[in-house]
Formats: structure tokens, C-alpha cells, sequence
């Protein structure tokens, strides 16, 4: 049987003189940092410091001893990064240029030191660059000439920190006769019958050529064999009504081992060496589920939708878009992937788009997602640059397209191939055209090997070309009317309102920024007197005028705080989830023609001011509490528009909503200037659409007077803070600092709660018009986390904010936490 060794312990790095201890995997920025001969490049200004690591040359070493008995050694890596040149014993293995694909090399027989040697990615970038000639970037990194993390050159979220090391498992693979080279399961359901085409492909040794094998296969108590005569072979298994694999939200997410084995049952050994022949030869094994997955492009008379189907179910996607998790990807464990997507599936999300600047993820990334019920949009690995299509680039991408493809189809979260990110716009609108001048810019990958790749490797699952893209070259790529939309206009230049002024068919990027947590930028900018041009707080935005968009956006609504950080950092983080609300309550409301948003981002890298819902820490920010409510399976919203005032009831359930909603015209002061009552009823998967009668709705130049709805029945994530299961949703005619709010009170009281647990109950009882009541629970405690986020209480009203990790606090430390709407 196929003995396997791992490669974990023993090696050095080599820095200058010194051999430092080297952690594999691994990279060479965190061997430094182990190392204290680098400071953290997240805290302060470090960043810069740090640029020097990337531009040298570096080398990996270990002594290697083996001696197995079998016929064959590989040295296996499964992550390089990125341009290596590989010996043993002082003669070639081998060489790579790719992070993002796998390498085996036979060493059978060979022993003594193993180097790894790095090239600098800015060396190999600019070979391969003179090689290729020229072409237009986004950012001024050279990451569309070297198959590596993109965002590792810095983004506008993201440090430049350029890295190098071992930064996937690396092992040695003893075998004899044959092993497994391939293996790819094409999983279907016809009827009440899931199919697996379980497609397999050997490697045989020299003394393993000609003979017979035998392949076994089982998945729910269902097996088949076949005989292997030659290097490929092909099992089929029928498994008898099986429980189907949904999104979450839709259903269960029944996972089954489907297990290979690969045999060889001669009696004859004269040919074979010493080893034990008593076990397989080799195996695999994989979790998968049964389920259909197709996306619905139909023309209609809105344009060309954009709808997943799964299991025959049309979906509206609740989306958000995954970054690498760790501007050192090799720093991201198992635990933590479990955790952060946990959190995704906490705000009732139910679709994760791995973005083209990052990395195919690690199996962990896409258990969780199968776990969770978490549909994956996968993107292969182009972002915002024109990508060369000579060699030595264009072989490595088809090599990293077919590593990939095999290796993540089992997983029955992943649901679509996507080809790019932006770059089919680009080349329309970002003035690439002319500087090209007929160069090869990507679009042969895009639209001809990608989609080539998938059809032959894993036609079980549809490919589109690009992100944004409209379909065709016949309308423009980010059309809104046809397939894909990414809005960023309305960030870049616009109030959030203007989401409201288009319904694209699905939303694949939108999005606003924020500020981290207090507590996340007191650690990463110690010693700071933080305020919004601060110099950690401006090094640590990295978006192009971000500061000026904050306080474009935040001055729309509100007085811009003057030497005020906290009231800043609260309007940006509150600007940022009224923005992201606004955007998908329209749209949503829009179902089906619209049929799914993916906000701009879950996550961060590094502590950053950015669009991310949970901060570089970890740490939530008032963003994923909305997302958990705009998100919910019900949701009440008003929407003003060219027909009026519409009250619109979004039920993604799969049961029919009736319910009433009270809906009040109030004054500023939180009296009834008038009322009424409707009766709602919103059939499963739809919108039911009401206009609110005239007499309800306040003037479009009031200062004093507002409109709240009060529904029911909303279920897991649909508390606004007034009521278990309670929807609120609220309609001011004018801007915050045009509204004649009252000087907000309120009375706050603290409650232990019972039981194992640093826990207590916030409550905080209005007595006036209180807008936007927020507890930031970080500044109680750097561990402190709390269940809610941004709520609006009327006089009278109370709620109460569950909050754990804080320690003993009092009614002044949870008084300077609490921050609300205040135009004074």
C-alpha cells in the first residue's frame, strides 16, 4: 500500500548568514516574524518596512532520508510560492512558476539536502514581462505576469506584502505498481436516482505496466468494480432516492462518503519488490452530495437573467464576497475558515463568491461550505489586469484550470465556475484597448480554454466568462440589464438612495466602506491619537479617496463630526450599514428579476478601513448585523419611487407570510398623526407589493414627520430589537440632518444573565425618538460581542442587548458604548 511521509519538520531558511527556523507550510514574512527579525507588518506603518522581504531571493532547506522499499518515491508539493527552483542533493528536481496548482517530482533513490530555492516574484514577473510584452493593470504591481495571489501586490483593502515559502502541505509518496492519479466524481440526479460517474486515471511504475487491476467504488451502501487494464477506468453508481443537498435555508445538507480503492489481486509477485501487497494498492475518498445545480440565462423582456437553480428551486442568491483571510494564507487554520464562514452563515447568507485576486481555497474552506449549506461562486484567479496569453503563462493556466477543477468538484457547495473578475469590463471601459494594440489580454481564457476545461472536467456545473459580464459582446459586460452587475458608482460618486434607481438581474458586487472596530484599531495603531486622517488610520485605508468618500457619504445624512473620532467612527459604520440596506431592500424587493446580490466584502486580510461585514480582527461590524436582518427569510422594507411610497413584503420561504402590518405616520416626537392596518400575504419564494395609502405618507419635505411599518412573524433573523419575530421598517422623507429629531434620552440597565458564561442583558428603555441605537460592545472589552446591531426605538419602546465577553462593566461604560442619532 501507498505509505506517505510528511515533510512538516526539519527546515531552514536562509537569511543572509543565518539559518532561522522554518515552518512548513509556511511563508518566508512569517518565519521572519517567528524569527523577530521582522516587525508585524499589520501594526503602524510596518507595511512599509516590510517591502525589502519581497524583492530578495530566499531558500528553504532539509535534510532528506528514505528509504521505503517501494518502487517509486514522489516529492509532492501541493503549494509553491510562486518561482522555484528545486535540487537534491546539489542536483535538479525541478522548477515552478505557479502558487496556484500542485507539483510531483521522482526522487525514488535520491537522499540528501533538499533545497528550495525562491526567486523574487518581482524578478520573475519582470522575465516573464520581457517575454510578453506590456500590459494594463489596475494597480501599479506586476500580478497578471506570475501565477500568484494577486492581492499579495496590494489592493485597495490589501498590503503589499509579496511572499514566498512552502505555503501548502509538502510530502513524500512511497508506491509501488500503480496509485491514483485522478479521480473525478460527476455527480448528478436523474429522477429519484442519484447518478455518480466516478472517472479515474493511473500512473503505473515500469514493472506495474500491463497488469490487470481492479477498482472498487461504494457511496451509500451502493458499490461497483471494474476491471483496470489500461491507465483509465470508469465506475458508475446508482444510489436509490437519496436525500438531496440545499442551500441553506432550503433544506438539509446530507453529505456521503464516496470511497475508491484500487487493488491489485494477482498472486504473482515474482516481479514486485518486498513491500507488504497484502492492502490496496491505493485509495480516495471524498465527501459528496446529491443535488442539481443549473443557471437559468434566459431573455425575457427585462434583458438576460442571471438565476441559480438548485434541485429545480430558483434561488435569490444572498451573497458576499471572500478575500484570502490572512494576507498569509498560510496562517488560515481549519478552525478558523470554520469560524469565519459560520459567521457568514450567522447573517443568513447562503452564497460565498471566492474572488479572482485570492487563492483557490483550502479543502477546510470548501467542508465548511458544504457543512453550512453555503453555495460557492468560484472564481478562477484573474482580477482587474490584462492578462498575457503567451508562454509560459498560457500552460500554466490550463495546468492550474485542470489541478483545480478536479480537486474542488466533489464538493457539492460549489455551484458556478466564474472566468475573471472585471477584466471583460475593463477591457471595454478602463482604456486598455488602444495601449493593447492587439495584444492578447485574457480574453482567449475567458471565453475559449476555461470554459473548454470545465466542459471536459466537470460539465455538472455552468461557467460564465466573467464578473461582471452581460452574456455576450452583443450588450455591454456590465450591463445591468444582462447577467452580472458590479455598482460601484453609487460609492464611488453617488448617495446610497441611488441603488434604488436600477434593478440589475444579480448584483455580484456592491458595497461601502467602514472603519474596523475600536478595539481592532487601538491594537493594530498602538500609541495613536486616532483620528480620521491620523497617519495609521490614512495608511491603513488603501482605497483611492476612500476618506473623502466616507465623508462625502457620511455628510449627505449628517454634520460632519469636527475633532470627534468616536462620532466619526460611528457614522461611518452606521453610513455603511443604511447603505448596504438600502441596496439589497431594493432589490430584493425586485425578485425575480433580480435574482441575488453579493455584497463587497465578508472579510478582511489585515485590520483596514474597507467594505468588509467582520473586521481584520474578527470582530463583527454593525454591517453583518444587518446583513443578518436584510437577509432574513422575511423582511419588510418601504421603497419610495416613481409610483409612490410601495410597502413590500419579501417572504424566501418556503411557506406562504400572511400577516398584518400596522403601519403609523408619526411626528417627530413619536405621536400618531395617522394609522392603518393592512393585511399582507406573500406567497412562498415571492414579494407581495402594497402602495401605502396617501394619507399615510409624510411629506417629501417634512422635517417632522416619518412612517414606520410593524409587521409579524419574522422569524430566525428578523428581530428589529422591538419584539421576538418582529419586522420594522421605517420611511424618513428627508435627510438625518434635516430631521427635527429630539434631544434622544433614553434610561439603560444592566441584568445578569443566569447561568455558565460572562453574559449580561443591556436594556435600554426610550423615551424619545431614538434613532439608530448602536452598542459598540469592543469598547467594553477587546473580547466583548454583543447580538445586535443597529435598531430605532419610539418612545416608550424598549430593548435589550444581549452581550457577552465584556467582564464587570457599569451603566457609564455601557453609556459611552451606546451610540445613537444625535443632529445637535
Amino acid at each position: 500500500m501507498k505509505d506517505v511521509t510528511q515533510l512538516t519538520e526539519g527546515w531552514r531558511l536562509r537569511h543572509g548568514e543565518e539559518l532561522l527556523e522554518a515552518r512548513v507550510p509556511g511563508c518566508v514574512h512569517t518565519d521572519l516574524l517567528a524569527a523577530r527579525a521582522l516587525a508585524d507588518p499589520f501594526l503602524g506603518r510596518n507595511e512599509t518596512d516590510a517591502a525589502w522581504v519581497g524583492r530578495r531571493a530566499w531558500t528553504y532547506a532539509r535534510r532528506l532520508d528514505h528509504d521505503s522499499g517501494h518502487q517509486r518515491t514522489d516529492l509532492v508539493f501541493e503549494g509553491l510560492d510562486t518561482a522555484a527552483y528545486i535540487t537534491l542533493a546539489g542536483r535538479p528536481v525541478g522548477t515552478t512558476r505557479n502558487m496556484h496548482r500542485g507539483y510531483r517530482f521522482d526522487v525514488t533513490g535520491r537522499t540528501g539536502e533538499l533545497e528550495v530555492r525562491f526567486a523574487s516574484a518581482y524578478d520573475e514577473a519582470a522575465a516573464v514581462r520581457a517575454v510578453t510584452g506590456e500590459r494594463p493593470n489596475v494597480y501599479p504591481e506586476p500580478s497578471q505576469y506570475i501565477r500568484k495571489m494577486a492581492c499579495n501586490f496590494g489592493w485597495d483593502w490589501g498590503p503589499t506584502l509579496v511572499t514566498a515559502g512552502i505555503w501548502r502541505p509538502v510530502r513524500l509518496e512511497h508506491w509501488s505498481t500503480a496509485r491514483l492519479a485522478r479521480v473525478r466524481p460527476l455527480v448528478t440526479v436523474e429522477g429519484e436516482t442519484g447518478r455518480v460517474e466516478l472517472r479515474l486515471e493511473l500512473e503505473r511504475t515500469p514493472q506495474g505496466r500491463g497488469r490487470t487491476l481492479h477498482a472498487e467504488a461504494e457511496v451509500a451502501g451502493v458499490r461497483a468494480e471494474t476491471v483496470v487494464t489500461g491507465d483509465e477506468a470508469v465506475l458508475r453508481l446508482d444510489v436509490p432516492d437519496p436525500r438531496l443537498w440545499w442551500p441553506r435555508g432550503y433544506g438539509e445538507q446530507p453529505l456521503y462518503d464516496l470511497r475508491l480503492t484500487l487493488r491489485d489481486d494477482h498472486d504473482d509477485h515474482d516481479d514486485h519488490d518486498d513491500s507488504d501487497d497484502s492492502g490496496p494498492l491505493d485509495t480516495w475518498h471524498r465527501r459528496i452530495g446529491f443535488r442539481t445545480v443549473e443557471l437559468d440565462r434566459s431573455a425575457d423582456e427585462h434583458g438576460t437573467g442571471f438565476t441559480l437553480v438548485v434541485n429545480g428551486v430558483r434561488i435569490f442568491a444572498r451573497g458576499v464576497n471572500w478575500i484570502p483571510d490572512d494576507a498569509f494564507p498560510s496562517r488560515i487554520t481549519p478552525e478558523r475558515y470554520r469560524t469565519r464562514l459560520t459567521q457568514a452563515a450567522d447573517a443568513n447568507v447562503d452564497l460565498v463568491r471566492v474572488w479572482g485576486g485570492g487563492i483557490y481555497e483550502d479543502e477546510a474552506f470548501y467542508d465548511a461550505c458544504d457543512e453550512l449549506g453555503l453555495m460557492v461562486w468560484q472564481d478562477f484567479l484573474f482580477a482587474c489586469s490584462a492578462y498575457p496569453e503567451e508562454q509560459p503563462l498560457r500552460g500554466e493556466v490550463e495546468a492550474e484550470a485542470r489541478d483545480n477543477v478536479v480537486r474542488l468538484m466533489p464538493h457539492a457547495s460549489l455551484v458556478l465556475w466564474n472566468g475573471n473578475n472585471e477584466n471583460l469590463w475593463g477591457f471595454r471601459d478602463w482604456d486598455w484597448e488602444g495601449p493593447l494594440a492587439g495584444d492578447s489580454w485574457g480574453e482567449g481564457y475567458y471565453l475559449g480554454l476555461l470554459p473548454r476545461v470545465v466542459a471536459e472536467l466537470d460539465p455538472t456545473r455552468p461557467y460564465t466568462a466573467g464578473s461582471p459580464w452581460s452574456g455576450s459582446w452583443d450588450h455591454h459586460p456590465n450591463d445591468p440589464a444582462h447577467g452580472t452587475h458590479h455598482s460601484w458608482e453609487v460609492w464611488n460618486r453617488q448617495d446610497y438612495a441611488e441603488y434604488r434607481a436600477s434593478v440589475p438581474r444579480f448584483v455580484a458586487e456592491f458595497g461601502w466602506q467602514a472603519p474596523p472596530a475600536s478595539a481592532t484599531l487601538r491594537r493594530a495603531l498602538p500609541g495613536e491619537e486616532l483620528a480620521p486622517d491620523s497617519p495609521g488610520m490614512l495608511h491603513h485605508q488603501k482605497a483611492e479617496e476612500g476618506n473623502d468618500k466616507l465623508n462625502r457619504g457620511v455628510a449627505r445624512h449628517f454634520p460632519l463630526p469636527e475633532g470627534d473620532f468616536d462620532r466619526w467612527h460611528y457614522l461611518t459604520q452606521l453610513v455603511q450599514a443604511r447603505a448596504v440596506a438600502a441596496g439589497i431592500e431594493h432589490w430584493r424587493a425586485h425578485w425575480p428579476v433580480c435574482a441575488g446580490t453579493v455584497v463587497w466584502q465578508l472579510n478582511d486580510c489585515w485590520p483596514v478601513t474597507s467594505w468588509s461585514a467582520i473586521d481584520g480582527d474578527g470582530r463583527l461590524k454593525p454591517l453583518h448585523h444587518e446583513l443578518r436582518r436584510v437577509y432574513a427569510d422575511r423582511l419588510l422594507t418601504l421603497q419610495p419611487g416613481a409610483d409612490g411610497l410601495v410597502l413590500a413584503a419579501v417572504n424566501q420561504s418556503a411557506r406562504p407570510w400572511r400577516t398584518t402590518v400596522t403601519l403609523r405616520r408619526l411626528d417627530a416626537e413619536g405621536a400618531t398623526l395617522d394609522e392603518a392596518v393592512l393585511d399582507v400575504a406573500a406567497g412562498a419564494r415571492s414579494v407581495a407589493r402594497l402602495a401605502v395609502p396617501a394619507s399615510l405618507v409624510p411629506d417629501e419635505r417634512s422635517a417632522k414627520e416619518f412612517l414606520v411599518a410593524d409587521g409579524g412573524d419574522g422569524g430566525d433573523g428578523g428581530d428589529a430589537g422591538n419584539g421576538e419575530g418582529r419586522l420594522r421598517a421605517l420611511h424618513f422623507p428627508v435627510p438625518d440632518k434635516d430631521f427635527a429629531y429630539p434631544r434622544p434620552r433614553y434610561d439603560v440597565a444592566l441584568e445578569p444573565v443566569p447561568g455558565p458564561g460572562d453574559r449580561v442583558d443591556v436594556v435600554v428603555s426610550a423615551h424619545t425618538l431614538v434613532r439608530d441605537l448602536l452598542l459598540q460592545p469592543d469598547r467594553l472589552g477587546p473580547a466583548a460581542a454583543c447580538d445586535s446591531g443597529r435598531q430605532t426605538l419610539l418612545p416608550g419602546e424598549r430593548t435589550r442587548i444581549r452581550v457577552h465577553g465584556c467582564g464587570a462593566v457599569g451603566i457609564q461604560d455601557i453609556r459611552a458604548a451606546l451610540f445613537c442619532v444625535d443632529v445637535r
